[in-house]
């Protein structure tokens, strides 16, 4: 989704899409002005031991927006997205990202999963795809 989409973000699901009561209560009162943090969703999924993927449909049917994705790449206020490129790249983080792409891209789930392999900051594995300039996408939550 692009700037554009902002207040659309329902359009992405069927029109009969529903939400579960509870999960859309939770994630209203996590929501602050109508956004919610990567990190808050991603607790929400833990907490009610749910799919990321389905607190993002929730949220895009909320029509809330996410924001302060924990990768770094969007939801920053006019700076957008906050990760900056690594000084270096270990081989041993370069040989975890490369056989986990996807077409030529790296889904978020996996970023997150080296991250966790790894024992380091979510963050530094997008800072190293931006070194090797390899996009990270789909969003595990649908954003962008």
């Amino acid at each position: 989704m692009t700037h554009l989409d902002k207040g659309k973000y329902f359009k992405k699901h069927p029109k009969e899409s529903k939400i579960d009561n509870d999960l859309k209560q939770e994630i209203i009162g996590q929501a602050k002005d109508n956004n919610i943090t990567c990190k808050k969703a991603e607790e929400i999924a833990r907490k009610k031991g749910v799919a990321i993927g389905e607190i993002g449909k929730a949220i895009d049917i909320l029509n809330i927006n996410i924001i302060e994705c924990q990768l770094g790449l969007f939801g920053y206020g006019k700076a957008s997205k906050i990760v900056q490129p690594a000084k270096e790249v270990t081989p041993e983080l370069k040989e975890n990202i490369t056989p986990a792409l996807k077409d030529g891209r790296l889904p978020c789930a996996a970023a997150w999963k080296i991250a966790e392999k790894l024992n380091i900051p979510r963050m530094k594995v997008c800072a190293a795809c931006e070194v090797l300039q390899i996009k990270i996408k789909p969003c595990q939550l649908g954003a962008f």
